[in-house]
């Protein structure tokens, strides 16, 4: 489960590098849409909701429609760069724009964003599972025992359950985690919009919800609103700071595209590219769909995980619990998944042309998970990583790398420089950087002055 996108989205490129000789051509359309929807699905989902409470629902919906389309045209430059040279990895574009640099470039940036996919799903553990006990026990409100204290909780998963997977030679279960984080996406998007005409509203009325104060003002229950209000431009700007970030997040699939690529039968550039617009149009519906039903539920309250947000209301509902209980397994499931490839990735920067050896294999995981599991209980807020992440290493995946690849790799001779096609590529990635810059100022002014850290508001 993703990025989130994003993501998350690791899974297939692990799967297709170990697999690609046996498996090349023969995955179907239909599979391939399945298996880059995996890929794009992660744990940006749950803060989309709070992204749409921040800018309103026109706005919301303006921005991710924007993303999508650009993630498209991405896809069209990585393809398009890829049937040049017939290469099907993101590392080996990287070599081939850049030499050895652009391999080691693409390779940490790819990285970076997999550690900002595995503290995205240990900061949902370390959201979810107390209030999963407390639930359990039949509890209303927390205490201060200390299997109830999150920091605790995730030290304790990641060494009874994701080291020892972590530290197997070859995940033979990545399959079944990959359909399975699908499902929980499914029934957690299911269980939103069954909520939505579920819980009354305002929320006081089930006794165990405060309305809160943002900015002075008290919050208009049940009134949605199309687009934010206010006579400041530059307080709009500054409220929308996290949310192109998210929506980048949750769209990040760009290093599974040219494996999936490799897998597919029948390949040509047009069937892979119609892949990549049916994925991402999926995913389009998929997350307007969980931002908008989850957002006129609780309106300018929700938080920056939306499944936490439901246990204001009823902390000891048995389908939040369900929900809850199914994200916490696939989440858990996939840090070791994603945490492979990053492994591989330093072995290859770090020990390169060395045989494999069980303490080294050892060693990168546990020096990883600890340093993940710092920056959990450190971080205040997951809505700091989707930042982060989303206006850095998204960005690159998305927007700088894949135009400056189409730009080096392309032949003067067939594009010149001047030319539209080259052109529109140093656009998207101009775009990409004053995406970048803009994003981590408004963040950086957001930490600054100190924004509020937990729940949105218009």
């Amino acid at each position: 489960m993703k990025n989130g996108r994003n993501s998350p989205n690791i899974v297939l490129w692990l799967m297709f590098n170990f697999y690609v000789f046996q498996f090349e051509g023969k995955t179907s359309f239909g599979m391939s849409v399945f298996n880059l929807s995996n890929a794009i699905m992660g744990s940006g989902i749950l803060g989309l909701s709070y992204a749409m409470s921040n800018t309103g629902i026109v706005l919301f919906l303006i921005l991710l429609t924007c993303i999508a389309c650009l993630s498209c045209y991405s896809v069209h430059l990585l393809l398009r760069s890829a049937g040049i040279v017939g290469i099907r990895a993101y590392e080996q574009l990287g070599l081939r724009a850049f030499g050895h640099p652009g391999k080691i470039l693409a390779a940490v940036i790819i990285t970076l964003h997999n550690i900002g996919a595995m503290s995205s799903y240990l900061f949902i553990v370390k959201y979810e599972l107390p209030l999963v006990i407390q639930a359990f026990l039949g509890q209303t409100t927390s205490s201060d025992d200390w299997f109830m204290n999150g920091n605790y909780l995730i030290i304790i998963v990641t060494v009874c359950v994701i080291l020892p997977l972590a530290m197997m030679k070859h995940l033979g279960y990545l399959g079944y985690t990959s359909g399975f984080s699908l499902s929980c996406m499914v029934f957690f998007l299911s269980s939103v919009i069954y909520k939505r005409f579920n819980i009354a509203c305002p929320p006081e009325l089930f006794g165990n919800y405060s309305v809160t104060h943002v900015g002075g003002k008290l919050h208009t229950f049940c009134t949605s609103q199309l687009y934010v209000q206010n006579d400041e431009v530059f307080l709009i700007y500054l409220q929308t700071a996290y949310t192109i970030p998210i929506l980048a997040f949750a769209f990040v699939c760009h290093p599974e595209v040219l494996p999936i690529y490799t897998e597919l039968s029948n390949p040509t550039k047009k069937r892979m590219q119609n892949i990549g617009n049916v994925s991402i149009l999926g995913m389009f519906i998929m997350y307007f769909f969980t931002a908008t039903f989850g957002y006129l539920t609780f309106y300018g309250e929700c938080v920056s995980e939306l499944l936490h947000t439901y246990s204001k209301v009823d902390p000891l509902d048995k389908l939040i619990l369900c929900v809850r209980l199914a994200v916490l397994v696939a989440v858990t499931l996939t840090v070791p998944v994603v945490l492979f490839p990053i492994r591989r990735a330093l072995q290859q920067l770090l020990f390169p042309g060395r045989p494999f050896h069980w303490f080294r294999h050892v060693a990168i995981a546990v020096c990883l998970l600890f340093a993940v599991n710092l920056l959990v209980i450190l971080v205040p807020n997951i809505r700091d990583i989707f930042g982060i992440t989303g206006a850095t290493t998204a960005p690159s995946l998305i927007f700088i790398l894949p135009g400056l690849f189409y730009i080096r790799i392309v032949p003067t001779d067939q594009e010149p420089m001047n030319s539209r096609p080259k052109i529109q590529a140093a656009c998207f990635t101009a775009l990409g950087f004053i995406f970048m810059t803009m994003s981590l100022t408004f963040i950086g002014i957001d930490w600054m002055s100190g924004g509020n850290r937990n729940i949105g508001g218009h």
